[in-house]
């Protein structure tokens, strides 16, 4: 609601300033240019009435920006009855501000959609039947069905036989794991097997998400506000207007000389030209698929010298893929993986789709099953095409067939291992892991070639899964086995070295992107809280985009930079020309004007801007991208 009143006030002052100073020119041409210095006087004041209240509001806060200046010039123009001069100095100045204001407020209209993930109602057992019931209402024994796919809304026991969650939101442990009947399950997990029954042990607000939550406010209000570029010139720019006008007045005798020097070194080029570029390059971005929630966040990011990536979800896929086939009797692997694949179409397990997905990517026909009994959380048993078959964890699979199987060195990297068994023996075994982002070696080479000093990776996951995704890569360190409140605590030991920016997707991700000074979301799958916290949305999942908005951010700043420079060299000189009696008031308003086009058009080049789209390849196992457990 605040945002919304701000942005109608800076539309109404632009509005007002501009019916003014067209009122008054309209008035001017027909002879009345008594009532046109009333016209452009009205036009004016709620400007600087409006701009006199934040001066003092950025004074309170111990800021110093270049509103001054620009207030300093408008009042000067009123006093010494340079109405004209002063109605042009409020349009720029108004229009400057709302460019700001729109950026931001066009930012956050399209992240309304990403947030309206956030589960509200739970369903609870009562009386024999089922209710839903907004989170708030549920309490401490109240037994709660969690369907296939919901999201726990509490912390609370397993009641049924066993549960298959996904913790990877929270913990980062990248595929689901089964819990057995009075295990704890945690707030924010998601259901992937059959619907199961929960205790709740925590009111909502003291569950773990809740939890999350709750550092992420923390580690919003901790944050350092960013300063506008504009405003970092501002007292170096401020001082010299102030000197040259003051000596023209002084040298002179003559006030009109001050108001000249101070309605040309009104800073337009910086009020306008950076928030030009960077609404451009706002919009650029999110033509690759970057949202950036304002102009700070762009600035900010432009900037940033450490990087600090989440795995799971982020630095790699998320979903479990079959990366080897290893076959231990005479069924060669395409037809292990065949059959395990039309058992498999039975079952909605993750675990079960990702191998049905392969088998489909090899071409191969899969059979329609029969007498399909699945064991949730444990595997399938049915029949294909005449043949007994049998697929799922190792333990269960071995254990149906009756004997015990060897130890696979799968298991100790960390990766899922699914046994695969026909007609009573054991034919093999697909390994599964969840793969790194294709191009990741390419788009991490390509942001230390932009300016990235250093690169970490920062993942709930365990040591052994983090350094295998990592090996190869050149990180400059690995911090694995992470709470939410331990990646806070990275990021700000990062912020030595310079700004930081956090990519993470996940629910447990959420405090640290709150905390760095640029936070990105991974939005396509991401979490809800995640793309809260963030400061940047990656609308695609694909990592590659990252680079591409950086490079935006830099190009867009550096325009902006360029525009500044040039407009305050041309003000400095035309402000010199106002001192020397070249120049009028009204006269240096138009210039101000000519410089204020030419500073905008070189600003809109951010719209032109073409990252680059790195497509170097990683290497393959059966057609599969490279992978980490």
């Amino acid at each position: 609601m605040e945002h919304t009143s701000t942005d109608r006030l800076k539309r109404a002052l632009l509005g007002i300033a501009l019916a003014g100073l067209v009122a008054g020119l309209v008035l001017y041409t027909i002879g009345r240019a008594d009532l046109a210095g009333i016209a452009w006087f009205v036009g004016v004041v709620p400007v600087l009435v409006a701009l006199a209240v934040e001066i003092l509001r950025s004074l309170a806060r111990g800021e110093v920006g270049l509103d001054i200046v620009a207030a300093l010039s408008m009042t000067a123009a009123l006093v010494f009855g340079e109405t004209l001069a002063a109605a042009v100095v409020a349009v720029m100045y108004s229009g400057g501000t709302f460019l700001e204001s729109f950026a931001e407020g066009r930012a956050r209209r399209e992240m309304h959609d990403l947030l309206s993930r956030v589960p509200r109602t739970a369903t609870r057992h009562r009386d024999g039947g089922l209710e839903d019931v907004h989170l708030d209402d549920i309490q401490p024994g109240d037994l709660l069905l969690i369907r296939q796919g919901d999201i726990l809304p509490v912390d609370g026991l397993i009641v049924s036989d066993t549960a298959f969650l996904d913790t990877s939101p929270l913990t980062g442990e990248s595929l689901p794991a089964r819990s057995p009947r009075g295990a704890e399950a945690m707030s924010g997990s998601t259901n992937a097997g059959e619907a199961f029954d929960l205790r709740a042990t925590r009111l909502a607000r003291e569950s773990t998400y809740a939890g999350i939550v709750r550092l992420v406010e923390e580690a919003q209000r901790s944050k350092a506000p960013m300063a506008r570029l504009a405003d970092r010139w501002s007292l170096g720019f401020l001082a010299v207007t102030v000197a040259i006008a003051t000596a023209a007045w002084w040298a002179t005798g003559d006030p009109i000389r001050a108001v000249a020097v101070l309605v040309v070194a009104t800073p337009c080029p910086l009020i306008l030209a950076v928030p030009v570029a960077l609404v451009a390059g706002l919009s650029r971005a999110a033509h690759f698929g970057v949202l950036i929630k304002g102009a700070g966040p762009l600035e900010a990011m432009a900037r940033v010298r450490t990087l600090i990536l989440d795995k799971t979800g982020t630095l790699t896929d998320g979903r479990p893929q079959i990366v080897a086939i290893d076959s231990q009797g005479d069924l060669p692997e395409d037809d292990i993986l065949r059959l395990a694949g039309a058992l498999d179409q039975a079952s909605k397990h993750p675990v079960a789709q990702a191998i049905v997905a392969a088998a489909k990517v090899r071409g191969l026909s899969l059979a329609v099953p029969s007498d399909v009994a699945e064991i949730p959380g444990e595997g399938v048993v049915g029949t294909v095409e005449g043949r007994k078959v049998i697929v799922g964890g190792d333990d269960f699979v071995t254990g149906r067939v009756g004997h015990s199987g060897a130890a696979h060195p799968a298991r100790e990297a960390g990766s899922v291992l699914v046994a695969v068994a026909v007609d009573g023996q054991v034919a093999g075994h697909l390994v599964m892991a969840d793969p790194l982002r294709e191009g990741t070696g390419a788009m991490l080479a390509g942001l230390r070639q932009q300016g990235v000093e250093r690169i970490l990776l920062a993942t709930g996951d365990r040591a052994e899964v983090a350094n295998r995704v990592t090996e190869g890569l050149g990180f400059d360190g690995i911090h694995a086995g992470l709470t939410p409140d331990k990646k806070v605590d990275v990021v700000l030991a990062e912020r030595k070295n310079g700004p930081v920016m956090m990519v993470g997707d996940g629910v447990n991700d959420a405090p640290a992107l709150a905390a760095a000074d640029v936070g990105v979301a991974m939005g396509a799958r991401g979490a809800a809280a995640s793309a809260e916290a963030a400061d940047v949305v990656l609308l695609v999942d694909q990592l590659d985009r990252l680079g591409r908005g950086i490079e935006i951010a830099r190009a867009s700043r550096r325009i902006a930079v360029e525009s500044v420079v040039a407009g305050i060299g041309l003000s400095v000189a035309g402000m010199i020309a106002a001192a020397y009696g070249y120049l009028t008031p009204v006269q240096g308003a138009l210039l101000q004007e000519v410089i204020d086009v030419a500073v905008i058009l070189n600003a809109l080049r951010a719209l032109r801007v073409a990252p680059d789209d790195p497509k170097t390849p990683q290497p393959a196992i059966d057609g599969v991208a490279r992978i980490g457990a």
